[in-house]
């Protein structure tokens, strides 16, 4: 019962984060479409394309989790915490009946931390939490969990969960553009984004509600929003 797994949207200043599990539960079946690669290396209408024949599929089982940016400014949380808690929720939406599973679980993430053992531990427990299973590293536990940097380049289900969450993000940000306007990639890098930023603070005097306020991107530009009125006082 083999699963991949990735996420997108760990870095940007604006909006949720997103991951996706791809499960087939008969990996002999040739299920997946053929170009599953990286999202990154994919054209937009590709991965679109590519999402909506594996959801199509109902020998594919996809989950997916999203982390908002409430969560993400939480103090009481981080980042790498978080995207151990969307891996799990998300195999635990992909994998099913596995309340007394007849075959070991097993599944593979592209690894989000520079500890690739750690991440995967980490994950490991939280699906077993997540799924109400019993794991005990020391035993034959139903669930196997590894984590590799670079997975979605090697493994075709990590490929595939990178669409998916690819594909989730950016229509997460499209809607967001369609209510706001032009909010760029949403990356702190993109100067759109930084630009769309300055603007909203300048016009309402605050963030935006989908802002990751704990981000330094937003308090540069707060702090010089601030500055700019004592100037102009």
């Amino acid at each position: 019962m083999p699963f991949g797994v990735d996420e997108a949207g760990k870095g940007p200043v604006l909006g949720s984060m997103f991951a996706a599990a791809v499960h087939l539960e008969d990996p002999s079946l040739d299920a997946l479409p053929e170009g599953i690669a990286d999202s990154k290396r994919l054209a937009p209408a590709r991965r679109e394309e590519l999402a909506a024949t594996i959801r199509a599929d109902d020998r594919i089982g996809v989950g997916v989790a999203e982390i908002t940016p409430e969560l993400i400014d939480d103090p009481e949380t981080d980042m790498n915490s978080l995207t151990v808690q969307a891996h799990a929720e998300a195999i635990a939406a992909a994998v099913p009946d596995v309340a007394a599973p007849a075959d070991k679980i097993t599944g593979l993430c592209d690894a989000c931390d520079t500890d690739a053992d750690r991440f995967a531990r980490r994950v490991t427990d939280a699906c077993a939490a997540a799924l109400g299973l019993e794991h005990d590293c020391e035993t034959d536990a139903p669930l196997e969990i590894d984590a590799r940097h670079g997975a979605d380049d090697d493994s075709t289900l990590v490929g595939a969960a990178s669409i998916v969450a690819k594909v989730e993000r950016d229509a997460h940000i499209e809607a967001i553009g369609e209510e706001y306007g032009n909010v760029g990639s949403g990356y702190p890098s993109d100067p759109t984004t930084r630009d769309f930023l300055e603007s909203y603070v300048d016009e309402h005097g605050e963030l935006p509600p989908f802002a990751r306020e704990s981000w330094s991107t937003c308090e540069d530009v707060l702090a010089e929003a601030q500055q700019t009125g004592l100037e102009q006082f």
